[in-house]
């Protein structure tokens, strides 16, 4: 490996390491297309804007979501909840339609949208904007649901953690 090959794993492989030290909400992100369903885990999601409201998704253009996404007018980002382990592990471990054999799931605006999940966001696929390995989809929200009862599923070093017992107020200076 020449030098600036092996700087560039070597930086490659601190980013790696630094990405799995921050804690990210677990999101199922679902789109219907030409009667089927898709759907994956993600945690490169982010509100974008207020005016108008929006999401932004960045998803692996190798990953199955990615074309029927990039073809659909619609899709959901469903924040996955601590309830929502079991559909988290499937869709790990399923593929396809199989991914959507765990939890409640509803059709809201043509899309899977998760009943139990502690949010659900669908949009209207506004922008899509290719970088490295990722497209970046920018969806405005076109509806949303919001459970108060729910504490967010979170991924921190490749293992699902409990967040719901962190102070309510922080206690140093922000």
């Amino acid at each position: 490996m020449s030098k600036p090959d092996a700087n560039r794993q070597q930086t490659l492989d601190a980013f790696r390491l630094a990405m799995r030290h921050v804690a990210s909400t677990v999101y199922a992100v679902t789109t219907g297309h030409g009667g089927d369903r898709y759907g994956i885990l993600a945690t490169a999601v982010s509100s974008l804007s207020f005016e108008p409201p929006s999401l932004l998704v960045c998803v692996n253009r190798s990953a199955s979501l990615h074309a029927p996404l990039a073809s659909a007018e619609t899709f959901c980002v469903n924040v996955l909840g601590l309830g929502n382990r079991d559909v988290a592990e499937q869709f790990m471990t399923g593929r396809g339609a199989d991914r959507f054999a765990v939890g409640e799931w509803e059709e809201l605006h043509g899309v899977p949208v998760l009943a139990t999940a502690q949010s659900s966001f669908v949009c209207r696929r506004a922008h899509c904007h290719e970088f490295g390995t990722h497209s970046i989809f920018i969806g405005e929200l076109i509806d949303a649901k919001h459970r108060a009862d729910a504490a967010p599923l979170t991924y921190y070093d490749r293992h699902y953690i409990d967040i719901s017992a962190a102070p309510e107020q922080a206690t140093g200076p922000l």
